[in-house]
């Protein structure tokens, strides 16, 4: 009993590009598409992710022009350690601060401090123009990771819309291609039938 040896597709790359009596003018069209769609996607992802890591390095600059720092006096003795419900802290604890502005304006307010940080001492906190504590701004290597992770996010994300917007194109391409060639057959099938025929 002979083995029927087994058939090989040779996958011919590149074919849309090339000239056979096969590629219709769609086939072209999609190659277009898809190469469009690639370089689309690569081009705004990296505009995407440099312009959002930009917005980022100036919001931070903008914040940190917004608020500033002030030495303040611990009016109270701060927690040994930080509560249970604390959650993903930094293991800082609040306690009441106490400053005098320049023009002696005196201001209170609860600002994180370390725990077990005794009545009395001085710590650096940051005020925003209100005169209350607030998180001290990113600024330095910090602000340019944060801003270099933003435009990490933002820029396959940007891309990735891009692309699906090519592949949907696409698509209907090869919806439309396929309703072609449904109708070539409609219109070919019965005479390849005919001439089946007329052979046997």
């Amino acid at each position: 009993m002979t083995r029927t040896p087994p058939t090989t597709v040779t996958r011919v790359r590149l074919w849309r590009w090339r000239r056979n009596p096969l590629r219709r003018h769609s086939d072209v069209v999609e190659a277009w598409i898809v190469l469009a769609g690639w370089v689309l996607a690569l081009a705004v992802g990296v505009l995407a992710g440099l312009l959002a890591a930009r917005t980022s390095e100036s919001g931070f600059a903008d914040r940190q022009a917004r608020v500033h720092p002030v030495t303040a006096v611990v009016t109270d003795d701060a927690a040994r350690a930080p509560s249970a419900g604390s959650g993903y802290g930094d293991g800082r604890v609040r306690a009441a601060v106490r400053w005098t502005d320049a023009d002696g304006s005196v201001h209170t307010d609860r600002a994180k401090v370390s725990p077990g940080v005794p009545a009395g001492s001085r710590v650096t906190v940051w005020t925003n123009r209100a005169d209350r504590v607030v998180p001290a701004p990113l600024a330095g290597s910090a602000a340019d990771l944060q801003a270099a992770l933003t435009g990490a996010l933002v820029a396959p994300a940007a891309g990735a819309l891009v692309w699906c917007a090519g592949w949907l194109v696409r698509g209907r391409l090869i919806r439309r291609r396929m309703a072609e060639w449904d109708a070539e057959w409609r219109q070919i099938g019965p005479r390849w039938g005919n001439l089946s025929g007329g052979r046997g």
